[in-house]
This record gives structure tokens, C-alpha cells and sequence, in this order.
């Protein structure tokens, strides 16, 4: 059984009288992918940012890859390889779609931004950058503005970005939001090609793609891990389906 790359313990977190994470307890398995679910309000984006750094905890620790990085800010969760897509995928839309990979190889890498000349000319970073876009099945959209990409492409951009950081973990927060059907799909398989290769959590609402990809389900109600387990014992837990009912349909 692979060891655990995160470990969160006892994290809560309150804004005044109300509590939004209530002491979650959580092991993500590496290798794995782990998503977390739960109804609207039930506290996973604020969960999302104690991890990423964006909020800090009341209580409890967050441990990565063996190391504590609760008190640690963003850029030095970053350089541990803890990758959050939107936050470092800012996409520049008059660059081209591989300078913007280029760029978030670049910045990971410590070096200064040369936004006036193309950091895809340098080898090793369009190497690099293109590696990342094969991956996630926009090499053909490499010289595209960013800005000229449809919604789904720009969000398969934003994790190829996150994949030019070489993380660790990837945080992925709601990658399928706004997008159609066919690019959600598309979306899924490039998520389901990076299984083994990257331990992903996954923060997503479409329940489909959701129940395809995830080893582990974790359901967050309240603040509070309700239930954990793998999709099958999730899709039938009553008190998943309870806390579900008219919000989302488990599939």
C-alpha cells in the first residue's frame, strides 16, 4: 500500500461563529487520484486553501510528503511540489500557448520573467513545455494565442501548467466547471492518462467524471468528512445520498 504524499489532521478553520472545517482528518495515497465531494457550501474550497496556502488553519496540521507545511506560504509549498491549478495558471492571453507553460517551468525554476522576448526560445523550457502539452493533448495548439483557446482547451492548459512545476501533489480545483460535455470528456481522459504518473486531488462537481476517475472519495458535509471510501461504497452510502439529495445525483 503506497504511503500517504498528504496528511491533514484535526484542520479546522472558522470565520467568526462559523465553523467551515471541522477538524478533517485526511490521507492521500501517492499515486493516487482523491477526490473530495460535497454539496454546495459544505467547505471544500476553503479545505483547498488551507492546503494550498491561500487560508491559514485555527488548528490542526498539514503534512506533505513527511514535512509540515502548515505555517509555510505559497511559493514555498510550490518549490515542496504542491501544484494548485488556477492559482498558478493565470493564462496570459496574448502569449502563445506554450510560452504560458514555458513561463510556469520558468517561474518554478526560480528564474527572473523575460516577458519581452519569447522564454519559448530557450531549448530546455520549450522541451519541456511541449512535453506538457502532448501530455494533455494541446501540442497541436502550441503556437495559438492562449487568448484564441476555447474553454476546455485553456482549462487542459492550466493543468499543463500546474505539470511544468513537476509537482508532487496537484490540487485540482473543479477543472470540468464551464465546460461542454465533449471537452468534459476530454478533460476526464487527460486526468485518467496522468493515474500513476501524478497524485491528484480532485475538488469537482460533475459526479460522472467524478465516479470515472477517483481511486478514494472523500464527502464533506458541513466542515466534517462525512464518509471515505472507494466510488462504489460512496455511490451507495445513505448518508451520501442523503446529503446529496436535490443538491447533485450521484450517479
Amino acid at each position: 500500500m503506497a504511503d500517504p504524499i498528504l496528511e491533514l489532521a484535526g484542520l479546522r478553520k472558522s470565520y467568526g461563529a462559523l465553523t467551515v472545517t471541522d477538524g478533517v482528518n485526511l490521507a492521500v495515497k501517492t499515486g493516487a487520484i482523491h477526490a473530495i465531494i460535497g454539496p454546495n457550501g459544505a467547505g471544500k474550497t476553503t479545505l483547498i486553501n488551507q492546503i494550498g496556502g491561500q487560508a491559514a488553519p485555527d488548528a490542526g496540521t498539514i503534512i506533505l510528503d513527511g514535512r509540515d507545511i502548515t505555517g509555510l506560504p505559497i511559493h514555498a509549498r510550490s518549490h515542496l511540489g504542491l501544484a494548485r491549478s488556477f492559482q498558478i495558471t493565470n493564462v496570459l492571453p496574448g502569449f502563445s500557448t506554450l510560452d504560458n507553460v514555458a513561463v510556469a517551468a520558468q517561474a518554478h525554476a526560480g528564474h527572473s520573467f523575460r516577458f519581452f522576448r519569447s522564454v519559448a526560445r530557450e531549448t530546455a523550457l520549450t522541451e519541456k513545455a511541449m512535453a506538457c502539452l502532448e501530455t494533455v493533448g494541446l501540442a497541436d495548439r502550441a503556437l495559438i494565442r492562449a487568448g484564441a483557446l476555447s474553454h476546455g482547451e485553456k482549462r487542459a492548459l492550466e493543468i499543463a501548467m500546474a505539470l511544468a512545476t513537476e509537482p508532487k501533489l496537484l490540487l485540482l480545483d473543479e477543472p470540468m466547471a464551464g465546460t461542454t460535455h465533449e471537452e468534459t470528456a476530454r478533460l476526464t481522459e487527460t486526468l485518467e492518462a496522468l493515474r500513476g504518473r501524478f497524485t491528484i486531488l480532485l475538488v469537482e462537481h460533475d459526479m460522472a467524471a467524478v465516479f470515472a476517475l477517483a481511486d478514494t472519495i472523500s464527502v464533506l458535509v458541513y466542515g466534517r468528512v462525512i464518509a471515505e471510501g472507494a466510488p462504489d461504497a460512496i455511490r451507495t452510502d445513505p448518508e451520501v445520498r442523503a446529503a446529496y439529495l436535490g443538491e447533485e445525483e450521484i450517479p
